[in-house]
Formats: structure tokens, sequence, C-alpha cells
């Protein structure tokens, strides 16, 4: 028997009493079988499925909970009514881990409620640790469960008197609308913050995941100094802008240590004695590649193991948020070991969206009552029926959600109308024409027609555009509580043939085709014949900014 050995390159005294476990499940991506060599030199042991009511049972008994037995069969119930009913998806886990979830947020109310009634602490741990993964579809379905197994258990609404006042603060200081449902996923958040120390926000783009992170870690700060809560302190990285070597560290070539942005901000927060919150957010594609290093961070282990054989361990106020759009490539050992909270762009709508910019119109905007009237009524006249529009009647070459064309709709609007803002810019306020009520009036419809066409019905293939503007015309003769003041455009012409410009001569609005702004072309001799671009309508509408001119 050896005393030492070589471990690559390492010479390493063996220890007798050091043992090797190997727990590996190989079925799915990230996941790889041993080789027969060293499959050999271990013994197998196979593992049968647990039998979660008895773990449950003991679990709750040791809370201090008098009726363990039937409310951890209550869980399993939960649970496996769940997967059955339930619609499939990749963040959905009905596992151990799910069923430990629960256990821990029960004993956490046992602990702080030790007089209220055991079924209703139950239903409030099921809740609060479920609910916020669930899509909207699903929700309706999994209440109609917990009420068949908790009959006529009624919860009481939860305290968030102080946190609502300090995110409706936030929300205020940060232009945000503290929606209903805005409010409700932070609650969420915080709840599975409390109690899971790994999480992931799931939800495409404009659902509100970083938002809700933001406002929320602003919010525990002003419920500090009430001495509700600590403050929380965000460390926020990419992780797949770098390699697996940048994010977790590697050895370089002369055998020395080089710490990954992970690793050191890792190690860093778990150093800190401060009983502040810290979030280390990872915000980017999970994949199987770099969150299998994340297991042992993930679960009960909560320390992270690096190549060099440092272990760095989680500290209780640490937690790893992971943001993702959805979790297509994450393997089942990953979506387990994380509480999920999932946010819908849908149900958030965009209206917040447009709220939120009419507190940020230009100045010029902000001081006439007439053009904010009649940007609001623009946007209740023409918004919603042209996204339906979209939605059900054309195809983009891209899949866009509502959220997103409004958020277009809103920078190609605020980019129109800086041509007419005379504090946009100090060098260019000669140029810009001083505007009455009448004219700034047009100015507003000409932008809005033009960002709406552009921002809705730009992605949209050439042959849906003709549908789309002829939709639009539809809705503009059919109102008869509102009339536009501005011409559209004559005979064939859409929206799509040319732009809306102040005539500084006129004082008003006229609608100009492209072809008519062409700038004189002329190819130079020593042009070469691969450089030449001749003008067309096309390249027009590309290089050129919609600006008032003299004319």
């Amino acid at each position: 028997k050896k005393v030492e050995f070589i471990f690559e390159g390492a010479q390493i005294k063996l220890k007798m009493g050091t043992a090797v476990f190997i727990t590996m499940n190989p079925g799915y991506a990230g996941r790889a079988e041993l080789p027969d060599n060293l499959k050999a030199l271990f013994r197998p042991v196979a593992m049968m499925v647990p039998n979660y009511a008895m773990i449950g049972q003991i679990q709750l008994f040791s809370y201090g909970f008098l009726h363990g037995k039937l409310l951890s069969e209550k869980i399993v119930a939960t649970y496996r009514l769940c997967s059955e009913q339930l619609s499939s998806q990749d963040h959905y886990d009905y596992g151990m881990r799910a069923v430990k979830a629960v256990l821990t947020a029960a004993g956490r109310l046992k602990r702080q409620y030790p007089d209220e009634d055991e079924s209703v602490l139950m239903l409030r741990s099921i809740q609060d640790v479920n609910l916020p993964k669930f899509l909207a579809q699903d929700v309706e379905l999994f209440r109609g469960i917990i009420s068949d197994l908790f009959p006529g258990v009624r919860l009481p609404d939860p305290d968030y008197e102080v946190m609502t006042e300090a995110l409706v603060q936030v929300c205020q200081e940060t232009n945000l609308q503290p929606t209903p449902y805005f409010l409700e996923k932070c609650f969420q958040t915080y709840e599975m913050i409390v109690v899971r120390h790994g999480m992931m926000i799931v939800g495409y783009s404009f659902g509100g995941k970083t938002k809700v992170l933001h406002s929320l870690a602003s919010a525990l700060g002003i419920m500090e100094t009430t001495q509700h809560e600590n403050k929380a302190l965000l460390t926020t990285m990419n992780p797949k802008a770098i390699t697996m070597g940048q994010l977790y560290g590697i050895v370089d070539q002369s055998g020395e240590w080089n710490d990954g942005v992970l690793s050191k901000a890792f190690r860093t927060v778990a150093k800190e004695n401060s009983r502040d919150r810290k979030w280390l957010v990872l915000d980017g594609p999970v994949d199987a590649v770099w969150i299998e290093n994340m297991n042992t961070v993930l679960d009960d282990n909560k320390k992270l193991c690096l190549q060099n054989g440092d272990i760095i361990a989680m500290s209780n106020e640490m937690n790893m948020i992971f943001e993702v759009q959805d979790l297509a490539h994450a393997s089942p050992a990953t979506v387990s070991r994380c509480g999920m909270v999932y946010v819908e762009p849908e149900t958030l709508g965009w209206k917040c969206l447009i709220d939120s910019y009419r507190a940020a119109l230009p100045a010029f905007v902000q001081e006439s009552a007439v053009a904010l009237a009649t940007f609001d009524t623009l946007v209740n006249w023409m918004m919603h029926p042209m996204l339906e529009y979209v939605r059900k009647h054309a195809k983009t070459c891209i899949p866009q959600g509502a959220s997103v064309l409004v958020a277009s709709f809103i920078k190609m609007f605020g980019a129109t109308l800086l041509a007419y803002d005379p504090d946009a810019d100090e060098e260019d306020t000669n140029d810009r024409p001083e505007l009455e009520e009448r004219e700034l009036l047009q100015v507003v419809e000409s932008s809005f027609l033009f960002a709406l066409a552009w921002a809705l019905g730009g992605p949209l293939y050439i042959q849906d555009r003709e549908g789309f503007d002829r939709y639009l015309r539809e809705i503009i003769s059919k109102e008869t509580t509102a009339r536009l003041t501005i011409p559209l455009p004559e005979g064939k012409k859409q929206l799509f043939d040319g732009k809306y410009d102040f005539n500084a001569v006129e004082k008003t609005v006229v609608f100009i085709d492209w072809l008519d702004i062409l700038p004189d072309f002329q190819i130079p001799d020593d042009a070469e014949y691969q450089s030449i671009i001749v003008p067309t309508s096309d390249t027009c509408l590309l290089y050129t900014s919609p600006s008032p001119r003299d004319s």
C-alpha cells in the first residue's frame, strides 16, 4: 500500500481514513457516465425513492407541529395533484427539495406564530413557496387543489403595510408604477429570498425582473431606518459574457491561481460581517455548462468549491439570484435546487410603460395641458387596437410581445419630439421653431402616428404593412369623439412611404414622401464600384432622422 501518490503532477499524502463518494445522476444534459475503468474501483449503491410523507412528518414534529402526519400527507398530495393537473414547464419541480422548502417555510411560520392554527400555517407555507412560480393559467387550478385539501381554511391577509409604503416610495423616486402585480412579485421575491438561499426570477423581457430586485433592495434600505429589515447590497454579473475560467477562476501556466469574477465577488461578500443582505445576481442564460458548478452552492452544502481546492462557505445573509428568460437548457438538478418566481409581461401589461413615459415627457409638452391631453387621447384611441391587430392578423419578422413594441414606440416618439425640443441641445436652439399651441398639437399627433407606424408596423413583413395602414385608417375614420388636425397620406400612399415634417413658412405639419427628400446623387469619378450606394426610398428612411426644416 502506497503512502504517497502523484495526482496531476502534485505529490499527495494518502490518508487511509479518507473516503471518496460519488453521487451522480447522468441521465441529462451536462452529465456524463463514469468511465468503466474508474467505475470498477467504486462499489455501486442504489438509492430508492424516499417516503416524502414520513420525512415531512418527522420534520414537522421537530418544528413543534402536533398534526405532523396529516399535514405531511397533504403536502405530498398537493405535489402529486400539481404534477398531474398543471401544465408542464421547465421551471416546475415537485421533488424532495420542493417538499423541503415547504417544511422550512412552515417551521419559520411556526416559530413566529406558535399559537396559530397549524392548517393555516401549512396552507400559507404551501402557497408562499409554490404560487410565485406558476403561470397565470395554472394559478386557478392550484388554488382549486389547495382549497380541496384544506376545506374551510381561510388565510388572513399578510401584513405588508410597511413594505408596501417603502415600495411605493421607491417607485415614485424611480418613476415606476406600483401596480398590484408588480407589488405582488416584489412580495413573492422577498418571501422566496427568506426561505431559499438560491432563487431564480424567470420570465421574458419587460416582465420586470430587474426592477423587482432593485426596487425590493431599495425598499429594504428604507425599512432599515425603521428597524424592520436590513438593507440589501447587489452584485450583478453576466455569466455568459465571459469564459468558465474567467467566471470561476483558473490556474495559469505558472501554476498560480487566479480568481474569477464570480469567485472573487463570492469570496469578498462571504468575508463581510455586516448584517446587510448580500445578493449575488447572475443576469444571463442558464445552461448545463456553467450552472452545474453551482450545485454545491445551491444545495444544503452552501459552499462554492473551486479548482484550486478552496471551499468558500456562504454566510446566512447571502443569496444567489439568477435572472433568466427560461430554463429550457437547465438540468433538473439545477431547477430543484432553486426557488422560482415567474413574471409575465402580459400580466404586467404595457400601460405602466406609457404611464412612466408620460411623466418623463419633454418639458415643452408637459407644460401644455392640451398636448398632454392629446397624447392621452391618442394612446387610448389607437394603441390597444393596433397591438391587437399585430398580434392576431399580422406576422412579425422577429416575435415580439406588446411591451417590446410599446417600448420601441416610446423610444421612437421621444426621438421624434427631440427635433422640436428647445431644451434638447443648446447649440441647435436657433434652428428649432417656436411652436404655438395649435402647432404643438400637430407635432404631437404627427410624431405619434410616425412612431406608431414604425414601432408597431416596422417589424411586420411588407405584405402585412398594407393591412396595418388600412386598419389604422379605419380606426381613425370611425372615431366620432376625436379628430386629427393633420392630414393622412393621400392616394395610395401609406404612412410608411414618408414622414411628417413641420413647414416653418406655412406654420403647419405636412406629409412628405421619402422620394421628395432624396439628395441629388452623382457618382464620383474615382469611386469604386463596390462602394457606390444609390439613394432610394429605403436608404432614405434608414438614414434620415425626422426633424423640422425650413421650407
